[in-house]
């Protein structure tokens, strides 16, 4: 989280499966409670009403102001970052983004949704916070988790964000993106883990618990049976040929550019890395859990159960590769305006 001026600059990557910020990450399910729910643990207060926030995921929407909650979803994730430095009263300057085609027409909408109150009290975990929101920056998806590292970007290069709900396209030629050439598919993560569910349903007679699906899109096995394992490895493996199919339709050519995958989505089963980000996946017996790096659940498909050409294709295996881009762009701006 960066500062400039007394002011918190706090990026949030709002996505159909997890909200994240530079270091937390919490799927986005939300539930409002009129009383005080049974269970503690992510329980936000706002408005007299309480909200369980992190069982289960959002069901894709095309506009993310549509209903109220990507909006409490805000407040909590502002909430989660300034708990990790101890701060429950702040200036507050948003940075977050929209898919790269739909961020012209719902810029302006999206921003005045995020700073529809300035001012604002609520709880979270039992903690009081005091929110004044002074501005919000906006950024197409994708491109930012990119943006530091663009040193790497030489010649031609395809950007394919893949997230729970959409993948976007983009491509940058000699490190600057080509406006004209980016599009958004409503192709996600989700989309695999609906079909796995559905062959395992139709194959088998039973159903699958996701938390066993999403184990194996991201390490390519669980302690399941090996035909149910079979069956969703055969789903996982067409999915990711799907992605390089819809990839080949915007022209990909691996022998003449290069590809970089950014998953923004991701399972709920702890990884096994070192580095640390806060991670919110009920049940949690503590507000916060430490795991490793977060690779997102596109990132792990296509390194599970891809074939393709390991030197010409990278994974940015941070899930919240995106959001740091976001607020390393928000602040680089604020900085800009403020000199001479």
């Amino acid at each position: 989280m960066k500062e400039l001026d007394n002011t918190k600059i706090i990026a949030i990557d709002h996505g159909y499966g997890n909200i994240k910020t530079a270091n937390t990450i919490t799927p986005t399910g939300i539930t409002a409670y009129e009383t005080e729910p049974i269970f503690s643990g992510n329980i936000l207060e706002y408005n007299g009403l309480y909200y369980r926030v992190g069982e289960g995921h959002k069901e894709f929407i095309a506009d993310k102001a549509m209903d109220e909650d990507y909006y409490l979803l805000t407040l909590m994730a502002v909430a989660r970052e300034l708990n990790i430095c101890g701060i429950r009263t702040a200036n507050v300057h948003l940075a977050a983004g929209l898919p790269l085609t739909w961020i012209r027409k719902q810029r302006e909408e999206f921003r005045s949704y995020l700073l529809r109150n300035p001012d604002v009290e609520y709880r979270f975990n039992g903690k009081e916070y005091h929110i004044h929101f002074v501005g919000c920056s906006l950024y197409p998806q994708g491109y930012p988790a990119i943006v530091s590292r663009l040193g790497d970007f030489k010649g031609t290069n395809l950007l394919a964000d893949i997230g729970n709900g959409t993948m976007n396209i983009l491509y940058i030629n000699n490190k600057k993106a080509v406006e004209s050439r980016c599009w958004t598919e409503k192709f996600g993560v989700n989309q695999c883990m609906i079909a796995a569910r559905n062959a395992i349903l139709d194959s088998f007679g039973v159903k699958i618990e996701d938390a066993t699906v999403e184990q194996v899109l991201r390490f390519g096995t669980a302690d399941i049976g090996k035909p149910y394992l079979d069956c969703i490895t055969a789903v996982a493996k067409a999915y990711v040929s799907d992605i390089f199919a819809t990839l080949r339709r915007y022209e990909y050519n691996p022998d003449l550019m290069r590809l970089f995958v950014v998953a923004s989505s991701i399972s709920l089963v702890p990884p096994l890395a070192a580095g640390l980000v806060h991670y919110a996946a009920p049940p949690l017996p503590t507000e916060q859990a430490l795991w490793g790096p977060l690779m997102g659940g596109g990132g792990c498909l296509v390194r599970n159960f891809g074939s393709y050409d390991k030197a010409r294709v990278t994974i940015v295996d941070d899930i919240c590769a995106t959001a740091k881009g976001y607020e390393y762009l928000a602040y680089a701006s604020l900085r800009r305006k403020e000199q001479p």
